[in-house]
């Protein structure tokens, strides 16, 4: 039996849900092996059906969506009509989120990690694949990276795409100079702020409400997939004025940080999970 593999396949964006930590926006690498036996071509699959297939049928079944542990004690799944209706519990308070069905995966499993979604990635996988490919074998891992770096969660209700789910998130790295030299200091002081955080679009805040002691945000829109609405705990939400696209984000920051280091000249290096993001500097 023969295999391939492509490294690095694909990026999966999401965020999940977590008892100990809330709503976690995250990042994925995806590396596919392949076996089987070989077909009149010489192959097991075409390399470039790979990366158009494979890559496709991942992207659709994980990406850009919120992942549910649907047998987890602290969730609660409702129906109304063709959205989902997910509560769920976390330390800080409960996590309450409305959304169509298609920008939400209910995972069989207590909790969301690796282990837990690998097998359904690939078991999905191989009932599409033709009858000569017996095996597949995904790597889902996180991006190293040195340096300071956060899980955010947010959605952009005038993108065209799924990024304008409500709750879906990246795991991003950030980068800050002042004066062209780089300054791990103001990176942590970021990192630490938007740790599992929710950053949202200030006037797509409908309500703030409290429950048992509890300050909570509800925010909502409808954008061309639907309706989409999420209540969290106002703790674990950053508010901002603009959108929360990772430009506005990295000039989000250069305008918070120019008030703390006036004088100085100031960049950001803003990631949008692996690979891409935004910079945004002063003009001085």
């Amino acid at each position: 039996m023969t295999a391939l593999f492509v490294k690095q396949l694909t990026t999966l964006d999401f965020s999940y849900l977590c008892p100990e930590r809330g709503l976690v926006g995250e990042t994925w690498l995806v590396d596919v092996t392949l076996s089987g036996d070989l077909d009149e071509q010489g192959m097991v699959f075409d390399f470039g059906h790979v990366k158009k297939q494979v890559k496709a049928s991942l992207d659709l079944l994980a990406d850009h969506r919120l992942l549910v542990p649907a047998t987890s004690k602290s969730v609660t799944i409702g129906h109304q009509g063709e959205q989902l209706r997910i509560e769920f519990q976390t330390p800080d308070g409960l996590m309450t989120c409305l959304a169509p069905a298609q920008a939400i995966l209910l995972v069989d499993s207590p909790e969301i990690g690796t282990t837990t979604l690998k097998p359904y990635l690939e078991q999905t996988l191989i009932k599409e694949l033709p009858k000569n490919v017996s095996g597949v074998d995904l790597h889902l891992y996180h991006e190293s990276i040195d340096g300071a770096f956060y899980h955010y969660s947010h959605g952009l209700k005038k993108h065209l795409g799924d990024c304008q789910r409500i709750a879906h998130g990246h795991r991003s790295q950030i980068e800050v100079y002042l004066d062209n030299h780089r300054n791990t200091k103001l990176e942590h002081y970021w990192a630490d702020l938007w740790r599992d955080i929710y950053i949202a679009t200030r006037e797509d805040l409908q309500e703030v409400l409290s429950t048992d002691g509890v300050e909570y945000y509800r925010f909502s829109y409808t954008s061309d997939q639907g309706y989409f609405e999420l209540t969290l705990p106002a703790s674990r939400c950053y508010l901002i004025d603009t959108d929360s696209t990772v430009e506005l984000l990295a000039e989000h920051m250069v305008k918070q940080l120019a008030e703390l280091k006036p004088n100085q000249s100031i960049k950001v290096l803003a990631y949008e999970g692996h690979n891409k993001g935004a910079c945004a500097h002063t003009n001085n």
